[in-house]
């Protein structure tokens, strides 16, 4: 079991803080000129001290789980200093495969307080969960802001029939992850420490005493669907799994890809706090329904750029509960964008922004830790890019973890390997190189050398015949993203600073190593999966492609057979047109419609449909090998 202690909100998280305050923190030697004194962070600006800001979160799981508490009428709850409405209905737990809450009632808060009326919101003929006969319900809650904005869906379950007693709640999952032919991961988080039980092919695995259960359930058989039931306490949730084929059987089968869900305009469920969940649950709905084996996420879940922890898992959270009624079922794998930011915000005297950094210490407080913290993905060989060439120091820590954001799995004969281009991401660098960071884009040294290792690994495996490389920003731009990505308007002297020096290798020299490996050092793998550009395109990169600025004076790419750059960006972030590039006129079935790419794989032959979950109709289709 691979347990790495996430519980939720609190506990780990209040035990970091206090740790880090009672104890000086190292500033990462991979960084410059930021400076501490008894007022904080600052970055040194000649004479000049631009201090992090202080940083609170507005909401946090905590804050919002409500604190409640039984009545003889039902429950109290207690949401601090929010203030809105909260919309409440029951939640039909055995009774529906999709168990979402049916909501009935809408009570403005008092001073964040609220009290609910079970006995009498959902007496007979209201009560269609039987709540009355089991003495057992959760409810299902939505909170609203002054504003209108949705930022919370809970739950709280609640037993007796008046009074009543609070129960733990699974505020997020079951969700199924390391999904094998032979294995699978079932993990969730609940809202109070409790022991649980799931049942899975007539044998029952115990989880301790915990928010977070993480259960690997192995010995299982290939391609075979089971059934798994999660009891926790007095309360039981049931939903399949089928595991993957054996490895290299061939069978026929799709799965999904989409990336780009950060919070939109039009209200609603288009900005649940931090994530565009109208058009993600569709997306999750049209992949289902297609019998998706899986789907792969990459990157721009939320609106993100924070400087809180508390604040990330919230709106991760968000994102979690739009797509949860069917990751029950199948995977989400998910892999990191820039909007996953997560760092210290270093401010002026006027307000303005002078800097932003990955925050550190880089082990318990970095983008890249909360995200592991949030998601369950495999672990890689890959550690950090401590130990690379431009390491400052072989003593300390001073990059952060790949553990989890950079790594491969397979599906019969299909290998996906996901990329985090956004790596100790510095959101200022490209226009203020002083503090030193990743560059948006940048492969750095050591993740290239592992991509280039894994891909010699897959080519030598008989029983891979496709492979899918996924990170979330292009090669080639189309549209929003042409002065960033692997392209920064043809200027090869963007690159990363570590300790104050330019790395040697500029943008496009090093998206060109990364082509050289997908290309030249590969025959299997077939596309590029990207997003970053909130809409849908499809490039064929040949050797006719123009791909360099003009006069550009470094080695150029020998592009020695055919290759996809599949971009899909338009899983509800607002929407870019297409720009005029050199590779323009390859650029293909470009659409700003929402869109969810489903690969059919039957053998050696993959297919590929784009539909809109919006409204059905399909935006393109094409044979890709």
């Amino acid at each position: 079991m691979k347990q790495i202690m996430k519980n939720r909100f609190l506990i780990l998280s209040v035990l970091a803080v206090n740790v880090i305050m009672a104890q000086e923190i190292a500033i990462p030697k991979s960084y410059s000129n930021i400076q501490k004194d008894e007022e904080g962070f600052f970055l040194r600006d000649g004479d000049q001290r631009h201090y992090a800001i202080e940083s609170n979160a507005r909401y946090s799981l905590k804050q919002l789980f409500g604190n409640p508490k039984g009545t003889e009428e039902g429950v109290k709850m207690d949401f601090g200093d929010f203030k809105g409405t909260i919309t409440y209905g029951l939640i039909p737990y055995g009774k529906a495969p999709h168990p979402l809450p049916v909501f009935r009632f809408v009570k403005s808060l008092e001073s964040g307080k609220v009290d609910i009326n079970i006995k009498g919101d959902f007496r007979y003929p209201y009560d269609f969960v039987d709540w009355q006969k089991n003495q057992i319900l959760s409810i299902g809650y939505r909170l609203t802001d002054e504003t209108g904005m949705i930022v919370y869906d809970g739950e709280v379950s609640l037993k007796g029939k008046g009074p009543f007693t609070v129960a733990p709640s699974i505020y997020e999952g079951p969700f199924i992850n390391m999904l094998t032919d032979t294995s699978a991961t079932i993990w969730f988080n609940t809202t109070l420490p409790l022991a649980i039980e799931l049942k899975i092919d007539e044998k029952t695995i115990k989880s301790p005493m915990a928010t977070h259960h993480e259960i690997e359930v192995t010995n299982l058989k290939p391609g075979t669907k089971y059934d798994y039931s999660i009891k926790y306490g007095d309360f039981t949730q049931q939903y399949y799994l089928k595991t993957a084929p054996k490895p290299g059987s061939k069978a026929p089968f799709v799965f999904a890809y989409t990336s780009d869900s950060r919070h939109a305009s039009g209200g609603g469920e288009r900005k649940i706090y931090g994530a565009n969940a109208y058009i993600m649950k569709k997306i999750a709905a049209v992949a289902h329904a297609n019998d998706a084996a899986f789907m792969q996420f990459s990157g721009d879940l939320i609106n993100g750029y924070l400087g809180t922890n508390a604040e990330t898992q919230l709106q991760y959270t968000n994102w979690k509960k739009a797509v949860e009624p069917f990751w029950h079922y199948m995977p989400f794998q998910v892999g990191m964008g820039n909007h996953e930011a997560l760092g210290y915000i270093f401010r002026d005297s006027t307000g303005r922004t002078k800097g932003f950094v990955d925050k550190f210490p880089f082990s318990t407080e970095s983008a890249e830790v909360a995200f592991a913290e949030a998601f369950v993905n495999p672990v890689s060989t890959l550690q950090s890019e401590d130990g690379s060439v431009y390491d400052p120091s072989s003593k300390t820590i001073d990059f952060p973890s790949y553990s989890e954001n950079v790594f491969h799995y397979r599906y019969d004969n299909v290998a996906v390997v996901v990329l985090n281009s956004d790596y100790w991401y510095a959101p200022t660098l490209p226009i203020n190189t002083a503090t030193s960071g990743g560059l948006h884009g940048y492969i750095m040294d050591n993740q290239l050398e592992w991509l280039e290792n894994t891909i010699t690994s897959l080519e030598a495996d008989v029983t891979i015949n496709h492979i899918f490389v996924t990170q979330h920003t292009p090669a080639f731009p189309n549209g929003g993203h042409s002065r960033d990505d692997m392209w920064y308007s043809g200027n090869n002297e963007k690159r990363p600073f570590v300790a104050g020096k330019p790395l040697e290798k500029g943008i496009l020299e090093r998206r060109d190593q990364y082509l050289d490996i997908l290309i030249n050092k590969s025959k299997k793998v077939l596309a590029i999966l990207t997003g970053d550009e909130h809409n849908y395109n499809r490039l064929k990169l040949t050797d006719e492609v123009t791909i360099y600025p003009e006069d550009y004076p470094h080695q150029k790419l020998k592009v020695s057979r055919p290759i996809y750059q599949i971009n899909n960006g338009a899983a509800g972030a607002p929407y870019y047109a297409q720009e005029v590039l050199p590779w323009s006129e390859h650029t293909k079935a470009f659409s700003v419609e929402n869109a969810v790419c489903l690969f059919y794989v039957d053998g050696t032959t993959v297919k590929m449909k784009v539909i809109n979950p919006d409204t059905l109709n399909l935006i393109d289709e094409i044979i890709l090998r």
